[in-house]
């Protein structure tokens, strides 16, 4: 199971962190490809905030977890934060054995 956690101070979100796969085994091509939708959406975020946007993100990433923190340029990072958002809970929705969303906005 993917997790997704959404941080947020009053109605902008602040940050995301992603932990888990989406796989329930090595063969589950499944999981695979859902696990590819949520990795690579995650890295075109803070990809787009830190070079496009040019917020200043912290960033922590490891084999099955990713957290993104927006540090500046928080209300310029919205459109792109709540993105990602919209595409998670499209994901969740479509694959709830596979992908959770933890959101307070």
């Amino acid at each position: 199971m993917t997790e997704i956690r959404f941080f947020n101070d009053g109605s902008l979100i602040t940050g995301y962190e992603i932990s888990g796969h989406s796989t329930s085994s090595f063969d589950d091509m499944k999981g695979k490809i859902i696990c590819s939708a949520v990795s690579s959406a995650a890295y075109l975020t803070a990809n787009t905030l830190s070079e496009f946007v040019k917020a200043k993100i912290l960033a922590e990433v490891d084999d099955g977890y990713m957290k993104i923190e927006v540090k500046s340029k928080l209300s310029e990072s919205q459109i792109t934060l709540n993105g990602l958002l919209l595409h998670a809970r499209e994901l969740a929705n479509q694959y709830r054995n596979y992908v959770k969303v933890y959101s307070e906005v």
